[in-house]
């Protein structure tokens, strides 16, 4: 019982001081301050500048003391505003995608009138990068903030789509570049009238230690077999493959950038299945330049394919998947949306019960 007396006399003795000494220094600088103004016509005296400057030394020795005993239980003090940690919610997460989606009508000085295939892009390259067998790579970590990757030959253009992000993530600081990315790609398929892709938030940024090896992203002047390994090592099947190659139907190549030069489709800001009619059923024929091996129409010789996407003709198991996809478009967006949710979960260690937690956003027209 006395000891319990005790504990509680030395918590109230603790509280009663920590109260006094953190609020006379404050108070005794403010009253000595309006009392003895350097302009007003009363100085003050040698005696009671003495006593103020005692007052004002023992205010700041217990202010020291309880800023020593403060770090001796945890830390400094802190206010409960301060510590009050910021949760964002669905709506959160849609005012960056309508920020987002503003920049994105607004700023059309890039190719063909939009930044929307860029940033396509710039998710795709940032998630593409996943290896099954060690979990290295994907989503997760915006390493391509870092030289060594962001210097990857088949990364070359994308700073445009970092850049254009940036004024988002300073206006959202609470978001990852991880998160940002990935929700720049959602944003970019829906704006272009694509099909609504599932979010889920949680991706964390990593330092340059995370970077990963060059190669793993697909090359487009190689074969179905190239297509296969690069993939299978995601975790993506043959419908898969073909299915997320209609990305291509927007945006287009540049010869500073891949080698390769020209869009895929007529209209590369409009995501349609035109990309898997046009392999089907236009006639192709090599470009005559002196850039890398690619196709062009023989009609208008105004768009293009690469030897990547001529493999899915040539093979008999990719080549029925596109045949599908020719004939409906509304299969090839079901398709689309399920193959790139996945795409954009790769290597993301999201917290256990989130599977079905996912959010749709609502487009700019909603």
């Amino acid at each position: 019982m006395a000891s319990t007396t005790r504990q509680l006399a030395s918590a109230a003795l603790r509280t009663t001081t920590r109260t006094t000494l953190a609020t006379a220094a404050p108070r005794a600088f403010r009253q000595g301050g309006r009392r003895f103004n350097s302009s007003g016509p009363n100085a003050p005296n040698k005696s009671t500048a003495s006593s103020f400057a005692w007052i004002a030394a023992s205010a700041a020795l217990g202010g020291a003391g309880y800023y020593w005993f403060s770090l001796q239980r945890g830390g400094a003090p802190t206010s409960a505003a301060t510590t009050k940690v910021f949760k964002p919610t669905k709506e959160d997460y849609q005012a960056v995608y309508n920020e987002i989606a503003r920049r994105l009508e607004e700023k059309d000085d890039y190719d063909d009138g939009s930044y929307g295939p860029v940033l396509l892009r710039l998710a795709w390259h940032a998630s593409g990068t996943y290896d099954k067998e060690t979990g290295t790579g994907g989503s997760n970590g915006a390493t391509m903030r870092f030289a060594p990757e962001g210097d990857h030959g088949a990364n070359a253009g994308l700073k445009h789509a970092r850049d254009f992000l940036e004024p988002v993530k300073a206006k959202f600081p609470w978001i990852t570049y991880s998160d940002l990315w990935i929700l720049g790609g959602v944003t970019a398929i829906q704006e272009m009238l694509g099909p609504k892709v599932p979010y889920r938030p949680g991706r964390s940024d990593k330092d340059i230690a995370a970077c990963t090896p060059d190669g793993r992203l697909p090359d487009g002047a190689k074969g179905q077999d190239h297509l296969r390994n690069i993939f299978y090592r995601m975790g993506f099947n043959d419908q898969e493959i073909v299915a997320l190659s209609g990305a291509h139907a927007l945006g287009r190549c540049h010869s500073d950038r891949s080698g390769f030069d020209g869009p895929w489709t007529f209209s590369p800001t409009v995501l349609t299945n035109d990309y898997y009619k046009f392999l089907l059923d236009t006639k192709w024929e090599y470009k005559k330049w002196d850039g890398p091996k690619q196709f062009v129409d023989k009609d208008t010789k105004s768009i293009m394919m690469l030897p990547a996407d001529m493999a899915l003709v040539k093979d008999k198991e990719f080549k029925k998947y596109v045949e599908k996809y020719a004939k409906d478009n509304d299969l090839f967006f079901n398709d689309f949306k399920n193959v790139v949710l996945k795409l954009f979960e790769l290597g993301v260690p999201f917290a256990e019960g989130t599977e079905n937690q996912r959010w749709v956003f609502k487009t700019s027209d909603e």
